[in-house]
């Protein structure tokens, strides 16, 4: 609300609840500026584009709206917008921390920030990942649709890569819906052995998951309790993230379980 404020206040206030509401009544009411500034404000909208009149009392979005919004989604970055909270939370973890964006079947590393343990990580930016043996694959598999990963996982096959990974259709859409639960994914030495990350999905401005970033370590260097104690910091960041990139809210809400361990209660899903 927006009772109080500059002209330039209002001004972006109207314009932002143009975009839901779209009767002078309603974006004063969503607004809490009165009927006429709201009108006056739209009757300039109108002439700079970035509003439009229906011909019944109301108003639209104007074309002027979608010609600035290409312009900026065509400079931008994803992993610039992400970079802040990704050396963030490498720095708060000391672990190599990385961020990927999903390509059909697969993610594509777009950012890495080197951890300080005494070393490097094999990944680098560029490289692909599978999405059913990574800790970013999963959490992006659990915001999809059961029938999508069913699918995903027809055309990938879901090759093991060690003997840690999941290669059962029925056994990963199981174990998804866990990490669903719980907000996070762990990648127990599932992609590569001895290396385990946690990851959380990253959404972007429309609410679809757009990718997922991780924390990513030796398993010689932490244990599971060590990894899950590290989840909410990864929650916390890919939020940042996903508010950096545009969504509005987090998708997923971390429940209390959040500490209570990844253990899932499958026969021979533990650690997972």
């Amino acid at each position: 609300m927006v009772r109080e404020g500059s002209s330039i206040d209002k001004t972006l206030a109207v314009l932002e609840a143009l975009a839901e509401h779209h009767r002078v009544t309603d974006i004063a009411a969503a607004t809490g500026v009165s009927k006429s500034t709201v009108h006056r404000i739209l009757q300039s909208l109108v002439t700079w584009g970035f509003a439009r009149p229906d011909g019944l009392g109301s108003y639209e979005p104007g074309p002027r709206i979608l010609t600035l919004a290409g312009r900026v989604m065509h400079r931008f970055d994803p992993a610039r917008q992400a970079s802040g909270a990704l050396r963030a939370l490498c720095e708060a973890t000391g672990f190599t921390t990385h961020f990927a964006i999903r390509s059909v079947d697969e993610a594509v590393y777009v950012d890495k920030q080197e951890g300080r343990r005494p070393y490097q990580m094999p990944s680098r930016v560029g490289m692909s990942l599978t999405l059913h043996t990574t800790a970013i694959g999963k959490a992006i598999l659990a915001e999809l649709g059961d029938s999508e990963v069913q699918a995903i996982s027809r055309r990938t096959g879901l090759p093991q890569r060690t003997p840690n990974t999941l290669t059962s259709e029925e056994d990963l859409l199981t174990h998804l819906a866990r990490v669903r639960a719980l907000g996070y994914a762990i990648d127990d030495e599932e992609n590569e052995p001895g290396i385990r990350c946690v990851g959380a999905a990253v959404f972007d401005h429309t609410g679809q998951v757009l990718g997922g970033i991780s924390v990513s370590t030796l398993a010689l260097d932490m244990d599971m309790a060590g990894l899950e104690a590290s989840a909410g910091e990864v929650i916390a960041a890919a939020r940042r993230v996903s508010a950096a990139l545009g969504a509005t809210e987090p998708t997923t809400v971390t429940p209390p379980m959040l500490r209570s361990g990844y253990d899932d209660p499958t026969p021979g899903l533990a650690h997972r």
